[in-house]
């Protein structure tokens, strides 16, 4: 195992594949209200972490510590963020963090997910970019809109799709909150 130091272009490159793949982000564009300074702020990807530590061997790379990845109005925290590379991925194509070379992504511990108006809350959130699936595991996971909120201790989103599977543990329900704006169920 070896401890890589990396400057501001390896983060990026690293984490813009994370937030393309898991949340599908779009990159602004540039059109004629907005100027191409301000559309080249909501491209950046900023990571802050205490460290970084890479295995070519064991194909991975992982932030830890504090960690914190915004890109616009997307924040991304956790205690941990893991990015697990497919075996058959050069080790130009994993330091680059291209989204060919990612397998999976794994966020873990304190896991925060800020998206617009949804918020994501979990022990762990990991996402196979083959099968565009992100799973929250954890017993509190939760999806909170500003009108509804769903939990349980495992959260399946299939990003094709736009299913969502919830599961609850021995002892525990799913949960879902629903705000009757339409007088549908009464008064």
């Amino acid at each position: 195992m070896r401890i890589l130091r990396c400057n501001t272009a390896c983060f990026n490159l690293m984490v813009f594949g994370f937030f393309i793949l898991v949340f599908g982000i779009k990159i602004a564009v540039v059109n004629s209200q907005e100027s191409p300074a301000s559309a080249m702020e909501d491209k950046k990807i900023r990571i802050t972490a205490d460290l970084l530590i890479t295995n070519n061997e064991s194909g991975f790379a992982e932030f830890s510590g504090n960690v914190r990845a915004t890109q616009g109005t997307t924040v991304i925290t956790s205690d941990r963020l893991k990015v697990f590379y497919k075996e058959d991925a050069g080790s130009v194509e994993k330091m680059t963090g291209g989204a060919g070379a990612m397998e999976k992504i794994v966020a873990i511990g304190n896991v925060k997910i800020n998206i617009e108006d949804r918020k994501a809350v979990s022990s762990q959130a990991e996402y196979t970019t083959d099968t565009r699936i992100l799973v929250l595991t954890g017993p509190d996971s939760k999806i909170i809109t500003a009108n509804e909120s769903i939990s349980g201790s495992v959260i399946t989103f299939y990003r094709d799709d736009g299913r969502i599977k919830v599961e609850g543990r021995e002892g525990a329900q799913v949960q879902a909150i629903f705000f009757d704006t339409g007088g549908i169920i009464g008064d």
